[in-house]
């Protein structure tokens, strides 16, 4: 059995710094060294006093500690580490860029006054569980010892929990809906129509080879290909790739 801290730098890199940073977030926060107000999105704040760091920071704080913030930080070491050695195995600029993606999407929605939040966090682990539901819908899944469910439905089961305990659902929403647009226009639109509109920057590849972060990136003719020719995919609604989730 392998200690706790060789299980941490067993972790992939994008989820074990993402993890890190909302603990180390919420730390501070509970020690009186952060004020969360200083770290929120607030629209007014960051684009007429230049407060730009917002932008950002907010998804990093996923509350004070309770069962909600450690069931989100255990669902990104549970979703999204089984995301980063799984589907996106090799492809730590995709994952990166993924992340960056359903941020910028959010970010977007968030001006719409029914999706607004504070604080992006939640939804940006919820875009995780989402993807995770998509690549690897076939797992069966114990929510809570109450009942086994596909992981296809899971996104969904949490939902409904979050509604039967009055916490609010519209950042889970959110974290949906970016889920399903990344999800629909670089897997289900490719293979339906043959074309590709979102890749990965350039300039993201180049960031974590300079930072030598996780993988080093793959061929242009894998990094071109349309998603469903390397790992096999079967047609219908629980469709995904075929992979071996780790014990």
């Amino acid at each position: 059995m392998s200690s706790p801290a060789e299980w941490y730098q067993s972790l992939p890199p994008i989820s074990k710094a993402y993890g890190t940073a909302c603990l180390a977030t919420t730390t501070a926060f509970q020690l009186g060294l952060l004020n969360p107000l200083y770290i929120a999105l607030i629209h007014k704040l960051t684009f007429s006093n230049f407060q730009v760091w917002r932008l950002f920071t907010n998804f990093f704080f996923l509350g004070k500690f309770s069962i909600n913030f450690g069931i989100r930080l255990l669902m990104v070491a549970r979703y999204g580490v089984q995301l980063e050695q799984g589907p996106f195995q090799g492809r730590t600029a995709d994952f990166l860029w993924m992340m960056i993606f359903g941020s910028v999407i959010m970010l977007i929605l968030s001006a719409i006054p029914i999706f607004y939040s504070p604080f992006l966090a939640v939804s940006l682990v919820f875009m995780l569980l989402y993807i995770w539901s998509r690549e690897i819908p076939n797992a069966q899944v114990n929510l809570y010892g109450l009942v086994s469910l596909k992981s296809f439905y899971l996104p969904w089961a949490m939902l409904a929990l979050d509604v039967i305990f009055g916490s609010p659902i519209m950042p889970d929403l959110l974290g949906i809906i970016a889920g399903h647009l990344y999800y629909f226009l670089t897997v289900l639109h490719p293979l339906a129509t043959g074309k590709r509109y979102v890749h990965t920057p350039k300039w993201v590849h180049k960031l974590v080879a300079r930072w030598r972060i996780g993988a080093p990136a793959q061929s242009s003719s894998r990094a071109g290909a349309v998603p469903g020719a390397g790992p096999e995919r079967r047609s219908g609604a629980f469709s995904g790739r075929s992979y071996r989730l780790s014990d």
